[in-house]
């Protein structure tokens, strides 16, 4: 039977092109339909889309998949923003206000705007996530109702490069797939891995994908930092390879063997490892080369993403998740290098989830992100029904059944992780101009008031001149007049 209502979501991840369809309930809990898969690494590198035909096609096939399992037209899906090219960068906007103003709404909503219209070279803003405002000497998350005279926003703009940006948008126009909403996929994921006491305590979450590592900082419930580093569980597979073995061989070995720390007097110098029935690999050769990679990963974490002013702030401690979390002993190979004991790892979602998807049941943080995409969808994505008795007259194989019209919920484009489509970044810009316009125009009104004379006023200090200038023109007229009586 044909399902009416479902969501879709599509994870463009490093190696893979992951489509998942669900039903949510009003607990929240999500019942996974279907879920397909598209190796992508002939089109996208490390996240990041390089040939638009090739990924066109896999998105192409990744729906007809998902059509088929749920016997039902997809008119529309959800799509996870992630990859190498992100990073957050700090900005801050400035509005000198008239003495006294009280802050509103709209005011804080101008503010988001023109940070929003930050202009870097080559560079897309994605989201912006708000972290305080400044209200003269005091930091504020809400500061609707105080009197200032300047108020000052810092935000942290999550950007990527335009040319991933207009490639992301181009697969999807390619393929014919109309989009719901586009969210941040390491957002996303926060959102359903994360507990509220973690992000607000502060916490640093760890993604350890296959070609890259996603960073995300929280504190007091903002997002403070993100950014995506180009190294992942592929590259610890390729130095094992270079132990003169083939790539998918490595990769049987790190599963088998591989452990992220491992005690001095755990190495035996004289043991080896099993390749095959005929090969095998010195012990301390393979353990050295997983470790140093594994190190390299987390250092470049922990000193080189990590914000100083946050590392000692991180009450709720390191979550970690992906496919590189369920490592043996990842662990303490984090503590060893950052020396925080509070690690969790999050192989699943916070939602009850009922699947018959083994990717997903096997709870090792690999089908997280698909699952927080999933989460985030709000509007049914199914389409008419498709009919498998269709005959040479039904050529598309529809039946007349009418999609079922969920109505989209009304959100403010300012929503934290959602990316903005093309239009709504026109109707943004077009709306800055607008107010641009407005207040330029009421400038050249003041100052054409101040242009025009003013009426004298009544007393005043020209009335007083004019009366003594009258006075003194009568004085001269008595004067003459007495001069002609005389003569």
């Amino acid at each position: 039977m044909a399902a009416k209502e479902f969501i879709v979501a599509i994870e463009l991840g490093s190696s893979k092109i992951t489509g998942i369809a669900g039903k949510k309930s009003m607990d929240g809990s999500i019942n996974v339909l279907a879920v397909v898969r598209e190796d992508a690494t002939s089109c996208i590198r490390k996240g990041v889309v390089y040939n638009i035909d090739k990924t066109s096609a896999c998105l192409t096939s990744i729906i007809k998949k998902l059509k088929t399992i749920l016997k039902s037209e997809i008119s529309q899906v959800y799509v996870g923003v992630g990859g190498q090219s992100i990073r957050s960068i700090r900005n801050s906007s400035v509005k000198t206000l008239p003495e006294d103003t009280i802050i509103s709404q709209d005011m804080i909503n101008e503010l988001m705007d023109n940070n929003r219209s930050t202009v870097y070279p080559d560079l897309e803003i994605l989201d912006a996530a708000t972290q305080e405002f400044k209200v003269g000497t005091q930091y504020q998350i809400d500061p609707v109702g105080v009197q200032i005279d300047k108020i000052e926003g810092n935000f942290l703009n999550i950007v990527c490069r335009k040319a991933f940006y207009r490639n992301l948008n181009k697969c999807f126009e390619k393929a014919n797939i109309s989009i719901a909403e586009m969210y941040l996929a390491p957002i996303a994921l926060a959102h359903s891995v994360l507990s509220d006491a973690e992000k607000r305590g502060g916490c640093l979450l760890v993604d350890l994908g296959a070609d890259t590592t996603t960073v995300s900082v929280y504190y007091k419930n903002i997002l403070r930092h993100l950014a995506v580093i180009p190294l992942g569980g592929n590259n610890i597979t390729k130095d094992i390879a270079s132990l003169q073995m083939e790539e998918n061989e490595a990769e049987e070995m790190k599963l088998k063997y591989a452990s992220a720390y491992t005690e001095i007097e755990e190495i035996d110098s004289n043991k080896t490892l099993a390749i095959d029935a005929e090969r095998t690999v010195p012990m301390q050769a393979f353990i050295e080369l997983v470790e140093a990679r594994v190190n390299e990963i987390i250092e470049n974490v922990w000193f080189g993403q990590v914000p100083p002013e946050y590392k000692d702030k991180l009450l709720g401690g390191i979550i970690l998740t992906g496919g590189g979390s369920k490592m043996r002993d990842i662990k303490k190979a984090f503590t060893a290098i950052t020396g925080v004991q509070k690690i969790r790892i999050a192989g699943t979602v916070s939602q009850k989830v009922t699947s018959n998807d083994k990717d997903i049941n096997a709870h090792d943080g690999t089908m997280n992100t698909a699952l927080g995409l999933l989460a985030k969808g709000d509007i049914n994505c199914a389409g008419s029904t498709i009919n498998p008795n269709a005959d040479l007259f039904d050529t598309d194989g529809r039946t007349s059944t009418p999609p079922v019209d969920t109505p989209r919920k009304e959100r403010d484009p300012r929503d934290t992780g959602v990316v903005m489509t093309p239009a709504e970044k026109q109707r943004l810009e077009q709306e800055r101009l607008r107010r641009e316009e407005e207040a330029e125009r009421l400038r050249r009104e003041k100052e054409l008031d101040k242009e025009e004379p003013e009426e004298p006023a009544k007393g005043g200090l020209f009335s007083r001149a004019f009366s003594k200038l009258q006075d003194f023109g009568r004085k001269l007229i008595s004067e003459e007049s007495d001069e002609d009586i005389n003569r």
